[in-house]
C-alpha cells in the first residue's frame, strides 16, 4: 500500500487491532453461539446477522464496562432469578438476593459514564 494512502504507522497500528477482529469472530462462534444458519431468505439471513452483531456488541460492551471475560460475567449472573407471582389479583415480585460482587458487576454494567478508549 502507497504511503500516501496510508501512512505505515497507522498500517501497523491497524494491524495490531486485528486481534480484536479475530477475538470477535471466536466469540460469535462460542459464546454467542452463532452457528450455521440455514435460512432461504434473505430477511431472515439478515435478521440472524443482525441479531449476532447486536449480540456481539452488546457482549463488547459488558466487556468494556465490567472489565472481565464475558463468560466470568455470564457465569455470575446466570443462577440470579426472580419471580412474579400472581394470588387473587394480587402481584408480588421477589428479585433475586445479590451479594456484593453481584452488585458491584451489574452497577458496572449499566454505568453509562464510561469512556471510549478510541473515539
Amino acid at each position: 500500500m502507497p504511503a500516501t494512502v496510508m501512512p505505515a504507522a497507522e498500517i501497523m497500528a491497524s494491524y495490531h487491532d486485528l486481534w480484536n477482529v479475530e477475538q470477535s469472530f471466536r466469540m460469535s462462534k462460542t459464546d454467542l453461539a452463532a452457528r450455521p444458519l440455514f435460512a432461504r431468505t434473505r430477511d431472515a439471513i439478515e435478521a440472524h446477522l443482525t441479531i449476532v452483531f447486536t449480540a456481539l456488541a452488546l457482549s463488547r460492551t459488558i466487556q468494556a464496562r465490567s472489565g472481565l471475560a464475558l463468560r466470568r460475567v455470564l457465569r455470575t449472573l446466570r443462577p440470579l432469578r426472580s419471580a412474579t407471582i400472581a394470588i387473587n389479583g394480587a402481584i408480588q415480585t421477589f428479585p433475586p438476593e445479590l451479594d456484593d460482587d453481584e452488585k458491584a458487576l451489574i452497577e458496572a454494567i449499566l454505568d453509562q459514564r464510561v469512556t471510549h478508549q478510541r473515539e
